[in-house]
């Protein structure tokens, strides 16, 4: 196998986030699933943000936060996903470069605006998102750069880019690839409802070895597999992937293969803030502590320590260097 240019290159929806604290009251008016992701329409985007509150904006998307958290630990990374050439769309490429990733994915010309959420925190910290896709979209095979996608060592994949069709294709595209170039294909569930929506296509993805990793929470691994059970799931999840890991919130994580079953504990915390980007930071350094072969107990420290800095402060991008975090905990960079 030849060296990398990149450590990992995530495809994803380039959606740029608008946060806002609530009450669950405004949750309930607006007939939101508390904890869930909405698709929704530039109409229903448009009438939720008139209703909010004061809010934060800034670029997001599962993947591409994962990509800006390994940057972040010193990682070489590369993000595939489409923008428009609009105000936003030119906002979130400049975000995303100035984070130090690669980003070379052509906005589009025309069509719909780039891709917003509207995330709605609750005092518990729990997030709710409605996500208009726009532009994101429109990302397709034709976005895929084979020479970019061969020369990753991981290539990373978001669950929600299984609902546009076109991405659906993209992310197949760039799965083949891959592993021509004998490289390792991760894949994030995203959220409970978007297992609902394709647990029939994930199984077989994992199943036909079109991805070699998956990241899942609880509620994500219980949806995959109908069942209660977390141990009766977590055993299928080892017999269906090469390498699993799962998320439980405070009770940290569990990296399962076929031979053996780490557990791995959360990092401590002071104070829940905001739950958005958990899972996505978890990734960051779960990838990492795999890109630097620190093995799975590291790696699954790695991203408890990324976790716990995001889930204490509004926004799913860390404010601390994650470098300095992993260094001050003894953890390898």
């Amino acid at each position: 196998m030849t060296s990398a240019k990149y450590d990992v290159l995530a495809i994803g929806n380039a959606i740029f986030d608008v946060l806002v604290r609530t009450e669950d009251d405004f949750l309930v008016k607006h007939g939101m699933v508390k904890g869930g992701m909405a698709l929704i329409d530039e109409a229903r985007a448009a009438a939720i943000y008139a209703a909010m509150g004061q809010a934060v904006e800034m670029s997001g998307g599962s993947a591409a936060n994962t990509i800006v958290g390994l940057a972040n630990f010193g990682a070489r990374t590369a993000y595939v996903g489409k923008v428009k050439d609009d105000q936003i769309g030119r906002l979130y490429s400049h975000d995303i470069r100035a984070a130090k990733v690669a980003f070379e994915t052509k906005a589009a010309a025309d069509g719909p605006a780039t891709g917003c959420s509207y995330i709605l925190v609750t005092p518990d910290g729990e997030r709710t998102m409605n996500t208009y896709l726009g532009a994101a979209q429109d990302l397709g095979p034709d976005d895929i750069d084979p020479i970019q996608i061969a020369g990753s060592a991981i290539v990373y994949l978001e669950g929600y880019l299984w609902d546009p069709k076109n991405a659906k294709d993209a992310f197949l595209k760039a799965s083949t690839i891959a592993h021509d170039a004998k490289r390792q294909v991760a894949l994030t569930l995203s959220d409970a409802f978007c297992v609902d929506r394709y647990r029939d296509e994930f199984l077989e993805l994992m199943r036909s070895g079109t991805v070699d990793l998956i990241f899942a929470n609880e509620s994500e691994l219980h949806a995959l597999y109908q069942t209660a059970d977390f141990d009766t799931a977590l055993k299928q999840l080892a017999l269906d992937v090469k390498l699993g890991v799962v998320t439980r919130s405070e009770k940290g994580c569990a990296v399962v293969t076929k031979d053996e079953v780490t557990l791995v504990p959360a990092a401590k915390i002071d104070t829940l803030v905001d739950t958005t980007g958990a899972g996505d930071l978890f990734a960051a350094g779960f990838l990492f502590g795999l890109v630097r072969n620190a093995g799975y107990e590291n790696a699954g420290r790695l991203g408890a320590l990324a976790a716990a800095e995001v889930i204490q402060h509004i926004g799913a991008r860390p404010q601390t260097s994650l470098q300095d975090l992993a260094q001050q905990n003894g953890l390898p960079v």
